[in-house]
């Protein structure tokens, strides 16, 4: 169905996006998956374009853009399949951190570089034992003086070896009660003394894009690097994930489209008892079904991205979507895969890639399970 939720000038920016693309990325993706990350020329090209940060106001270096030509830029990366550049967590989920609760003198060092693509940004918050369960976690940042005293380990950080900031989430009242009411966000530039980028993590998908270990020890931070107020961190979470479930929505519901064509097109192709599979009742059956689904995803996705410019309160209803679409292109892949036969196992096929790289959808960002606790406690259960 025709999309009306973009103006002219969305189109106009999705066509220069996606021209960037072609030109700066699928030519060397393959290659970056071999190195596990990307170059930092690469954010600088996007920085100087002005594809990063681009909600941000012109004195901080963005054009104040809606989350639109966000929205625009989360599901280009997914139709040429860039799983390597993390633009998305770099812009969308980690800069409006500073942003909404930075002093005047923290966005006015930061976020330009930001905007530049001079300064990457990652978000530190997963340790080897808490996940989804942030109140429990073990990083502590103790006041001594005007510094911070940071400790600790953290795990699984996209971007943590290109990060030059990083927004940690460490307890600065370990006996604090509730547990998060203790838990504040410092950011920890590169290069502070005590804090260490482990090893880039060998993962199963996502192979261009570098995930770490993060190590803090006796790392002694600014007092003015802490966001906000002292003990707010775990409210400052709960007011930002709407937005990063929303982009992890995003993507998923644009990669399921890609893959939903790759498999419509190879089932043409592919012959089997003197006839394309396309031909075999079940196989119709099975894309329409799931061709069904992903349009199902999509007016709801944009229903989502509507209300959520709008600045409305949707965390029910984007619990909803992460959960159901992370799953839905799980789901895609593993059937479009079946239809390759065995060329669906060889990585020289892109369904092979693909199935790889949407498993961990499902995971990050909250799990299914933890979305359908929110949903259900949203619900008065």
């Amino acid at each position: 169905m025709q999309r009306t939720i973009f103006l002219p000038e969305h189109q106009q920016f999705r066509d220069s996006f996606a021209k960037f693309c072609q030109a700066e990325i699928v030519p060397y993706h393959e290659e970056w998956e071999k190195q596990r990350v990307v170059p930092r020329a690469l954010w600088e090209k996007a920085g100087k374009s002005g594809f990063l940060c681009p909600f941000l106001p012109e004195e901080y270096g963005g054009v104040g853009a809606d989350f639109l030509y966000s929205a625009i830029m989360i599901e280009e990366l997914a139709r040429v399949r860039a799983t390597g550049p993390a633009f998305p967590l770099h812009s969308d989920i980690c800069a409006p951190y500073i942003y909404s609760y930075g002093s005047d003198e923290q966005k006015r060092r930061w976020l330009p570089g930001c905007a530049s693509g001079e300064k990457i940004l990652a978000i530190a918050m997963t340790e080897p034992n808490a996940g989804s369960d942030l109140a429990s976690i073990r990083t502590t940042a103790v006041r001594d003086g005007d510094s911070y005293v940071v400790n600790g380990q953290k795990t699984f950080i996209s971007n943590g070896q290109l990060c030059d900031l990083v927004i940690v989430c460490a307890k600065t009242n370990p006996e604090a009660d509730p547990p998060h009411a203790g838990v504040s966000l410092i950011v920890v530039e590169g290069g502070t003394p005590g804090f260490e980028k482990g090893r880039n993590l060998e993962k199963m998908g996502l192979k261009a894009q570098d995930t770490s270990e993060l190590h803090f020890t006796d790392c002694v931070v600014p007092r003015e690097n802490l966001l906000g107020e002292e003990g707010l961190g775990f409210y400052y979470l709960m007011q930002k994930l709407q937005q990063e479930r929303l982009v992890v929505a995003l993507g998923c519901q644009a990669s399921a489209e890609v893959v939903l064509q790759e498999g419509v097109t190879y089932c043409r192709e592919r012959k089997a008892f003197g006839k394309p599979i396309s031909k075999l009742q079940h196989i119709q059956f099975r894309l329409a079904e799931i061709a069904t689904e992903i349009e199902i995803g999509r007016t709801f996705i944009d229903r989502l991205i509507t209300e959520h410019v709008a600045g409305n309160s949707i965390v029910k209803e984007v619990s909803m979507a992460k959960w159901w679409i992370t799953e839905l292109l799980k789901r895609t892949c593993d059937e479009v895969l079946q239809f390759h036969g065995g060329y669906g196992y060889m990585m020289e096929y892109p369904i092979a890639r693909d199935y790889l790289d949407a498993r961990v959808q499902t995971i990050f960002a909250g799990t299914t399970e933890v979305m359908k606790l929110i949903i259900a406690k949203q619900m008065g259960l």
